[in-house]
């Protein structure tokens, strides 16, 4: 078996989108799974992440994360 066999998956909900991501998970890897380019704002569980824990935050199975990006204009 090769070691990517070996990791277990979460599932966590990406701006309501189902995402599977290897765990041991944090915030960071669910931003890189969805793609999203900043500006944008996150939160997990309806809880504001400062930019600067997105890489220490870590995700549980069934978490809801949401990705904001401001809206400009008049």
């Amino acid at each position: 078996m090769t070691s990517e066999m070996n990791q277990q998956a979460i599932q966590v909900w990406v701006n309501q989108i189902s995402t599977p991501l290897n765990a041991p998970a944090c915030l960071a890897d669910a931003i890189h799974a969805s793609g999203i380019t900043p500006p944008f704002a996150a939160a997990v569980n309806m809880q504001f992440v400062p930019k600067k824990n997105y890489a220490t935050h870590p995700l549980q199975a069934g978490d809801k994360i949401e990705l904001i990006v401001p809206v400009t204009g008049g």
